[in-house]
C-alpha cells in the first residue's frame, strides 16, 4: 500500500523543517563569507608583494644623475630608450649631505 502525503503537517514538523532550512542556509552563507575573506586576503597579499617588489627594485637601482642636459642631445636612440626620468631632488640632497659629512 502506498501512503499519500497528508494535506497538512503538524506545527512541530513545520518548525523542524524550517529550522533545518535555516541551519543549512546559515551554513551556506558562512561558507560564502569564508571564501570571500580568503579571496580578499589573497588579493591583499598580492598587492603587498607587488608593492614590496617595487620598493626593492627601487632600492637596488644604480642611478647616475645627468647634470648636463646637452649629453642627452648627443646620446643615441638606443641609449635614450633606457634612460628614465626620476625625481632626483632627494637623491641630490642625500649625496650633498654625504659630501659635506665626508669633508668634515
Amino acid at each position: 500500500m502506498i501512503q499519500d502525503k497528508p494535506l497538512h503537517t503538524s506545527w512541530q514538523h513545520k518548525m523542524k523543517i524550517r529550522q533545518e532550512k535555516k541551519l543549512i542556509k546559515d551554513f551556506a552563507q558562512e561558507l560564502k563569507e569564508q571564501k570571500q575573506r580568503e579571496r580578499e586576503e589573497k588579493k591583499q597579499r598580492r598587492r603587498d608583494n607587488l608593492k614590496r617588489r617595487l620598493e626593492n627594485e627601487r632600492k637596488a637601482e644604480v642611478v647616475q644623475v645627468i647634470r648636463n642636459p646637452l649629453k642627452l642631445k648627443r646620446a643615441k636612440k638606443k641609449h635614450l630608450r633606457r634612460i628614465e626620468k626620476r625625481d632626483t631632488l632627494a637623491l641630490l640632497q642625500n649625496s650633498q649631505a654625504q659630501l659635506k659629512a665626508a669633508k668634515q
